[in-house]
């Protein structure tokens, strides 16, 4: 919903009379679904012609504050994150992209984070392949290349795409995006790898995201293709499979920690919606080579393998009779969600798996759009894991908006 929407023109044909508020739905959708994955269009390179260069700028963001409030009595507000959006076409075929994050409020040692979290140029080829050169997201999950608050259902993004997809992952490169044809969407880079001293236990991955001058001692390649077998006003579905791959031995400012291992990852993921039923599920598998040496390296038992999944349904209960006045634009939807995933599911011989890393949650809650790009929302987190060690409940309020 940050960048810039990228398309040509959208078809719809007369549909037959059914739930007004649906139609938008599915219209909104297929828009998001464009943007995502599209470059740069003919009719916004023709827009840009003649324009002064003032109205090439185009700015956004969004923004989430948050109450979490856990059963053991931790009690907090957190202004988790402030994005601001900014990007600026040179010409017809030449487009900047970038966000910028502020985390909790407030930057000083060991609290808050300020980080560029997106800064790419993209070049048009063609209406259907662009070239990115820069900072751009791993091509991993849903909520990792779509994480603006009111296009995820519960408070906190879902904990598989925060500890096994280290949501949000971002990567330094050089890369391809665009359509093979009108239902298959692909992205393709060449990037900086991950670094394999911070991996961990019970975070997985997480630690080894490079943040500012990424060592690039090993190069990664990564990639997505993304298929739209069914689309309609009525029906929507897509198929999402993403990969990526390389050694670890990187450091920032090219300072490589001497670790001799690689990682490969490979996430699948679905989201389909039918009349009022919205459903989405992701699914992911690591697998780490050179575990070992990593677990003496680190002095925690990294795994050779983490894998994990959630799946989640939402329901648009909000009756069309209430949808008037300031609600006209209203929707609300109550969900439910299960995942499931471990860090540590399989270890190097000799060492000892942690079981606080096998983990299951429930979250169940509900979210009301008094229009679509701000939310209000609900939730509660009922979690376990397989310590043995009681493991708090949460109840989360939140409000989030994008622009």
């Amino acid at each position: 919903m940050l960048i810039p929407l990228l398309c040509a023109s959208i078809q719809v044909g007369a549909p037959a009379p059914q739930d007004l508020s649906l139609r938008v739905a599915r219209i909104e959708t297929e828009l998001a679904r464009l943007s995502e994955a599209a470059p740069l269009s003919a009719s916004l390179a023709q827009s840009a012609s003649g324009e002064p260069w003032y109205e090439r700028f185009r700015f956004g963001g969004y923004g989430e504050l948050q109450k979490n409030q856990a059963q053991n009595g931790g009690n907090q507000l957190d202004f988790h994150r402030i994005v601001l959006y900014m990007g600026y076409r040179f010409n017809e075929w030449i487009t900047l992209h970038s966000e910028t994050e502020l985390e909790h409020a407030f930057v000083e040692e060991g609290n808050g984070e300020l980080v560029l979290e997106q800064m790419y140029m993209e070049f048009a080829l063609s209406a259907d392949t662009a070239v990115r050169v820069g900072r751009v997201l791993a091509p991993l999950g849903i909520v990792n290349q779509r994480h603006e608050p009111p296009v995820f259902q519960s408070v906190e993004r879902p904990a598989l795409e925060t500890v096994v997809l280290p949501t949000t992952w971002f990567l330094d490169g050089v890369g391809v995006a665009g359509r093979i044809s009108p239902s298959l969407a692909y992205q393709a880079y060449l990037t900086n790898g991950l670094d394999g001293s911070g991996f961990s236990e019970l975070n997985g991955l997480r630690g080894g995201r490079q943040e500012e001058r990424p060592g690039v001692t090993n190069a990664s390649l990564s990639g997505r293709l993304d298929w739209f077998p069914l689309e309609s006003l009525e029906h929507d579905l897509r198929l999402g499979l993403g990969a990526f791959g390389g050694q670890v031995d990187n450091g920032n400012q090219g300072a490589a920690p001497g670790v001799d291992a690689d990682v490969l990852v490979i996430a699948g993921d679905f989201q389909y919606a039918w009349d009022r039923l919205e459903v989405r599920g992701v699914y992911a598998w690591e697998d780490i080579d050179g575990a070992a040496e990593l677990s003496t390296f680190t002095g925690e038992t990294i795994a050779e393998r983490i894998e994990g999944w959630y799946l989640e349904g939402a329901w648009r209960w909000l009756p069309e009779s209430w949808k008037t006045g300031k609600l006209a634009g209203a929707e609300s939807r109550v969900f439910l969600r299960y995942e499931n995933f471990d860090t540590q599911a399989k270890v190097p011989n000799g060492f000892a798996a942690n079981p606080a890393g096998d983990r299951n949650q429930w979250v169940f809650g509900v979210s009301f759009h008094p229009t679509h790009s701000v939310v209000l929302k609900a939730d509660v987190e009922v979690r376990d894991d397989a310590s043995g060690a009681a493991v708090p409940e949460r109840l989360n309020l939140g409000v989030g908006w994008s622009l």
